[in-house]
């Protein structure tokens, strides 16, 4: 269980870097940028926990999908940016592949 926290925190910084591209600048705002890049160096560091216990498909599967899907809202709430309804459909789509990946997942021992 506690990988799933590793891996909800990789979605987390993953999210939060994403979200503050914008506020970067293209790179020239010294603060955002680096919150950003932290943000995305923390995310790949509890991704490397993760894979540990389960297979980097459902890992990667599961991070990039919940990943798209909140950007996608937080960008709706935040940046104000417009959401058809044949998008909204494709990301409940996104969240239910996701949810199926996780429960027909095999967990992986990498003792290595």
């Amino acid at each position: 269980m506690k990988f799933y926290l590793f891996l909800f925190g990789a979605i987390a910084f993953e999210v939060l870097g994403t979200m503050l591209l914008p506020a970067t600048k293209n790179f020239t705002k010294v603060l955002p940028s680096c919150i950003l890049s932290i943000s995305y160096i923390i995310s790949f560091y509890f991704l490397s926990l993760t894979v540990s216990k389960l297979s980097l498909a459902v890992v990667y599967s599961t991070w990039a999908g919940l990943g798209v899907f909140t950007v996608t809202l937080l960008s709706y709430f935040i940046y104000r940016q417009y959401i058809t309804w044949q998008s909204v459909i494709g990301l409940f789509l996104i969240v239910i592949g996701v949810v199926i990946v996780n429960i027909y997942k095999v967990e992986t021992n990498l003792n290595n």
